[in-house]
């Protein structure tokens, strides 16, 4: 029997899917390991790529998510550990069941080598970068479009990060290059729209973290408002404008909303976190947004770190905004530009 493809896919959105001034906090644990669970990526159907497992005690291991369906194992044939990191909304469509979305990620060999993968209509490839010298091996992707070209990262032997896109075959890989005047000496690309605008994150040679989105080859750095600007990192974008990541003050790690229309941040943690670190984890990270503005991250509890779903209230005042439709398509037609 034939499967469907399907796809969601809009340019046009009012403002109420924008900026949210409220949330809805839910906790999504897998019972394979409730002390430790982070939820990556999420569609617009609401499915949530993730993983249980802290790497040491539990090994990782990949799931997704929906509501109606509860957890599905997703792990690399043969690996050792998997995150599911990013999932798009192109998908199958079984005869009986959910609708089964590509997802892109990273899994462990035996050997302790990282490799970068997708899973595109049920069909699993790994994805490294030629380029990578590290010992053992390091690729990660990190985001993935709905035309299936994914970004992510690879060490060098020096340990440093060289973020790069990839198109939907894994076979040609274009690095992601910041401006000289950035200093950056080590370059992390976490996210992909349709329009191909990039999130990600930076290390100055001072040592510093600053969040960066590529929009179609113009290039802009972002540090919190609050001044610290020494720990600010984007993890995902969407469609509509919205950037989603972290940033560090002198309790710890909190979550963030910022949004490019209207250059505003917000501060999103949830309300059951605590500064306290739990296997390494304090406060809240979002680490990836749906065209709706639905989150998805973890947060530490003081004890556990726990998958967060955080679903937006919207303030009555953005709903007489409009949003231009097709400004973040452009990029998807014109050659992309690279900053030497």
């Amino acid at each position: 029997m034939r499967f469907s493809l399907v796809a969601a896919v809009a340019f046009c959105f009012s403002a109420a899917t924008l900026q949210a001034g409220s949330y809805t906090f839910e906790t999504i644990n897998n019972p394979g390991d409730t002390n430790f669970n982070q939820l990556l990526g999420i569609n617009n159907a609401g499915t949530i790529g993730g993983y249980f497992g802290d790497g040491s005690v539990v090994p990782n291991n990949g799931y997704t998510w929906t509501k109606a369906g509860g957890f599905v194992a997703e792990n690399f044939p043969g690996s050792a550990q998997t995150q599911v990191v990013a999932i798009n909304n192109v998908g199958i469509k079984p005869p009986i069941g959910p609708t089964v979305y590509n997802t892109a990620g990273f899994y462990v060999d035996a050997a302790g080598a990282n490799h970068g993968f997708t899973n595109l209509a049920g069909i699993f490839n790994t994805v490294d970068n030629p380029a990578t010298n590290a010992n053992p091996k390091f690729n990660q992707l990190l985001g993935l479009n709905d035309s299936n070209v994914a970004v992510g990262f690879y060490q060098d032997s020096a340990g440093n990060a060289h973020g790069y896109e990839v198109n939907q075959t894994g076979t040609t890989f274009t690095a992601i290059n910041l401006p000289a005047s950035f200093n950056a000496a080590s370059v992390t690309a976490t996210g992909i729209n349709n329009g191909g605008w990039i999130s990600g994150f930076y290390t100055d040679t001072a040592g510093n973290t600053h969040g960066f989105v590529d929009e179609g080859g113009t290039f802009k750095s972002f540090d919190d408002p609050n001044g610290n600007g020494t720990n600010t990192s984007f993890f995902g974008l969407n469609n509509n404008g919205l950037v989603a990541g972290s940033f560090a003050d002198a309790n710890g790690n909190n979550g963030l909303v910022y949004n490019l229309v209207t250059n505003t941040w917000q501060t999103v943690n949830d309300p059951n976190q605590s500064f306290t670190a739990a296997f390494g984890v304090s406060g809240t990270f979002i680490n990836g947004i749906n065209d709706m503005g639905d989150l998805v991250g973890f947060y530490s509890d003081g004890t556990h770190v726990n998958g967060m779903l955080a679903t937006p209230t919207p303030e009555p005042a953005s709903l007489g905004l409009l949003l231009l439709g097709g400004i973040f398509a452009l990029g998807a037609s014109r050659k992309r530009k690279r900053s030497a």
